[in-house]
């Protein structure tokens, strides 16, 4: 009998695709398939032509583009040099996740299911396209689309004799053991971030950690807004970086956070532990030390703040203990319940932390070996880099809004980087950041005749205060920003900077203060008044346009 063995493979930025793939993992396994989830890139794809059977999961991210995990993989599958029939023994589906809001809707997911079927792939359902618009989530699409695949599989690849599905009220393995150590047994300090430079660039597995040397406000406290700019020393670090590209942060939870979360599962925080996976071949979590604390589980890995899924609460409901806790964790895991799902935890943007706190009788049954498989780790966050090498070496800014807002839960709302960014006081001692660069979108022209102009409202300037101070520090004049905030007194971000460039006669500014006067005045409007000048950059200069926001 043909080996049942399934490969799930992911392309996931914000971990919605991850979430799905895991998902199918979990519904192979009780179907008793081998079955390997992993992000498109940590595969090797040239072994794509020895699997039998694979289940592609991914997102589209930006204007059409593939997620980060998956650039390396789209790359080697577009080659020309591919042969036509290279995939003719590969059954396939293909499901993305998409959002019908914007032009390319599912790109990345028809353009694969195409190539896959250019290569001789066969096609086993039609390619699903969840939506994030539909009132039930994406999952109005991968739930009947699901029933199908395995219904497809099921008659490929038949259950062994003897065997049934496993059923849904049965609790599947964790992914890992928790093993505990003796509480004397030696530990190597395992929670400090390397200093020392590591071999590479730093990249995501390795970061380096970059001191703090400046945290400033740069609106006036009357405003309602806290906005910082932000100094890292990266002396030694091995990091380039140019107008335009991004810093990866990777930030952690607040302690206040981090000890509620322990008292509410019973975990004492410096009790320590390694990871032992239950299947032979599942890796171990990159970057995650072993042996590790809880704490540092707790704080750097567990994103105990983001909204949680709907796996979440279908995993809680195995622990629950008690009965009206169980059903409802019961309801929010079905299709019919993902409405309420979504008015309790999306719409007010509910924490896990918080959903835990609504289920304490559930919450303190969960057993540790679990955390991993209930709650995905923090993700790093993406900063436009606002300075200049050429005028700061070995120096990064950045510019950014520390997020706060509202909504009906009686707590605001805080932003899990940015606040604890902000919270951060260099003169209090060695404050360290993790942090790498990542090639960003926008590239500035090479011939330095060639003007720009850049439309850059509240902290969407960040990227272009690099690229000025790059151009200005080559000698390129043709530097043309229209800048927008709601005060001049409050939010005009880097105004002496801004004014010593144009009293050079090394920039052009236009600003935009829309709640200075009565009616409100935006940069568009700006724009409008300068059209002739804009069109003259345009049509004799032959100027760049860029606009972030």
């Amino acid at each position: 009998m043909a080996e049942r063995r399934l490969l799930v493979l992911f392309g996931s930025q914000t971990g919605t695709a991850q979430d799905t793939a895991e998902r199918i993992g979990r519904e192979a396994k009780r179907r008793h398939l081998w079955c390997q989830v992993e992000a498109l890139d940590s595969c090797d794809v040239a072994n794509l032509i020895h699997e039998p059977l694979v289940v592609f999961v991914c997102a589209t991210t930006g204007q059409g583009d593939p997620p980060d995990n998956m650039k390396m993989f789209w790359r080697f599958l577009f080659r020309k040099n591919l042969p036509a029939g290279s995939l003719c023994q590969l059954d396939y589906a293909v499901l993305g996740l998409g959002d019908s809001s914007y032009p390319k809707f599912n790109f990345v997911a028809k353009k694969l299911h195409k190539r896959l079927l250019q290569l001789g792939g066969n096609p086993l359902l039609p390619v699903a396209l969840g939506d994030d618009q539909h009132d039930l989530g994406p999952d109005a699409v991968v739930d009947p689309w699901l029933v199908a695949l395995w219904d497809k599989i099921l008659a490929l690849y038949p259950l062994p004799s003897g065997l049934e599905i496993i059923s849904s009220n049965v609790r599947l393995p964790p992914k890992y053991n928790v093993r505990y150590l003796p509480e004397d047994s030696p530990h190597p300090d395992s929670e400090l971030l390397q200093q020392t430079a590591p071999r590479a660039a730093p990249c995501e597995l390795h970061p380096f950690a970059a001191r703090v040397l400046s945290n400033q406000r740069v609106t006036a406290q009357s405003h309602f807004q806290d906005v910082r700019l932000i100094e890292f020393d990266i002396a030694g670090s091995g990091i380039m970086f140019s107008a335009g590209d991004v810093v990866m942060i990777q930030p952690q939870n607040c302690p206040e956070d981090v000890q509620q979360f322990c008292q509410l599962l019973c975990l004492e925080p410096h009790r320590r532990f390694v990871l032992e996976p239950t299947e032979p071949g599942t890796p171990l979590p990159p970057l995650l030390p072993q042996p590790c604390t809880i704490h540092y589980l707790v704080t750097h890995y567990l994103d105990i703040s983001c909204v949680p899924r709907r796996s979440f609460f279908e995993l809680m409901a195995y622990f629950s203990t008690n009965e009206l806790e169980r059903e409802k964790l019961q309801e929010f895991s079905s299709a019919q319940g993902q409405e309420e799902l979504y008015s309790y935890c999306n719409r007010p943007r509910r924490t896990t932390l918080e959903a835990m706190w609504d289920f304490p009788h559930t919450t303190c049954a969960i057993p540790a070996d679990y955390l991993l498989d209930l709650i995905p780790r923090i993700r790093p966050r993406a900063f436009s880099i606002a300075s200049s090498m050429l005028a700061h070496p070995e120096r990064m800014q950045i510019l950014m809004a520390v997020v706060r807002y509202k909504t009906r839960l009686s707590k605001p709302r805080r932003g899990l980087c940015s606040t604890w960014l902000a919270s951060l006081n260099p003169e209090q001692g060695d404050v360290r950041v993790p942090l790498w660069v990542k090639k960003g979108g926008m590239k500035f022209p090479a011939d330095p005749a060639t003007p720009v102009i850049m439309i850059g409202p509240g902290t969407g300037v960040a990227p272009f205060r690099a690229a000025i101070q790059e151009r200005v520090a080559l000698g390129r004049r043709g530097n043309c920003l229209f800048f927008g905030c709601r005060h001049k007194s409050k939010d005009f971000y880097c105004q002496t900077e801004w004014e010593e460039l144009v009293t050079k006669g090394l920039l052009t500014l236009f600003t935009a203060f829309s709640r200075d006067q009565e009616e409100k005045v935006y940069v568009q409007h700006r724009i409008r008044e300068n059209g002739r000048l804009v069109w003259e950059l345009l049509s004799s200069g032959n100027a760049h346009v860029y606009l972030a926001g």
